[in-house]
């Protein structure tokens, strides 16, 4: 459907193989929140200066309770006989991402010494999102969406959400193009966007980027080096979007599921109801093989890849 119907359009129909170039972009906004974030600067300071002036009382603050994320780790240490890491020794998920993008330009699973795995979800947001949410909400299981910029447009409910849970947030690009297939500047558009439409819901910059179709070429990997992308694969295909059934959808996840694991699904981009039915299974299950559930950038911080594998040449995928 066509966005000037007041309607979602369907990230699935296949993009034709060019495309008119996209209008110019303007800076307005950014430029507005940089002189906000210059005079909010400014305020801190002033702040500061006068909080110095005064007796502290900052040391007699409790300390923060820990992360949950160093909780976990801390259990999971003590569970295997080992001596847990200090909690500035590990990594924040955000650190994490940085650091794996130093040394490869793509993930397709984590390492293999742990006992995480990341559940994923394309083509979002969209109306099968709240019952994705749900479920990871009720069963307190946190995940990794591949989010579509122009959906945001008429579901951008479902995407704060995801973000007060605490899921993560990457680029799926603005309008869900097959990416091998655009040129450079057209690429870099559909990145950028929607970067900039999660900055203005709110959101932190994505670190991370997941190519539609399983679309990629050289230009793709540099205009993702350029914006400092980390591409994310999946090493589990449940082929949910072909709507196969819930028992197939979950056998998939556990059948593919291992230390490392990243699982491809989707809340969007058609009827979602199989995966919503099976994503209560997959939970149970993979905890009951011992796996924990994060969030693609909590498994590089946990384990992540080793350096020097090699890029696929081609996927499949939606």
């Amino acid at each position: 459907m066509s966005a000037s119907s007041g309607r979602p359009p369907d990230p699935h129909r296949r993009p034709a193989a060019s495309r008119a170039p996209l209008p110019a972009r303007t800076y307005t906004v950014r430029r507005a929140a940089l002189l906000a974030g210059a005079l909010a600067l400014a305020v801190a300071l002033a702040a500061l200066v006068a909080a110095l002036a005064r007796p502290s009382k900052a040391a007699h603050r409790p300390s923060a309770q820990p992360r949950a994320s160093a909780r976990r780790a801390h259990a999971h240490a003590h569970a295997h006989g080992r001596p847990p890491a200090s909690a500035d020794a590990t990594p924040s998920p955000a650190q994490a991402v940085a650091s794996v993008l130093a040394y490869t330009p793509f993930v397709k699973e984590g390492g293999d010494r742990g006992r995480d795995v990341a559940l994923t979800f394309d083509d979002g947001p969209g109306p099968y999102t709240p019952g994705v949410l749900d479920v990871l909400e009720r069963m307190h299981v946190h995940a990794t969406f591949f989010v579509i910029g122009e959906m945001l447009r008429y579901f951008s409910a479902s995407a704060l959400r995801e973000l007060r849970d605490g899921d993560v947030i990457g680029d799926h690009t603005e309008t869900h193009p097959e990416m091998a297939l655009l040129p450079a500047h057209e690429q870099h558009e559909e990145l950028f966007e929607q970067m900039a439409r999660i900055e203005l819901l709110g959101g932190p910059r994505p670190q991370l980027f997941r190519p539609p179709y399983g679309s990629y070429d050289a230009t793709t990997m540099r205009e993702l080096r350029r914006l400092h992308l980390l591409m994310i694969l999946w090493s589990v295909d449940t082929g949910d979007y072909l709507q196969p059934g819930v028992s197939t959808i979950a056998r998939r996840a556990l059948a593919g599921a291992h230390p490392g694991a990243i699982i491809l699904m989707h809340d969007a981009g058609g009827t979602r109801t199989q995966t919503i039915a099976a994503l209560p299974r997959i939970i149970r299950g993979l905890r009951a093989r011992g796996y924990d559930l994060v969030t693609v950038p909590q498994l590089l911080a946990d384990d992540p890849p080793p350096p020097g594998l090699p890029l696929p040449s081609s996927l499949s995928g939606d």
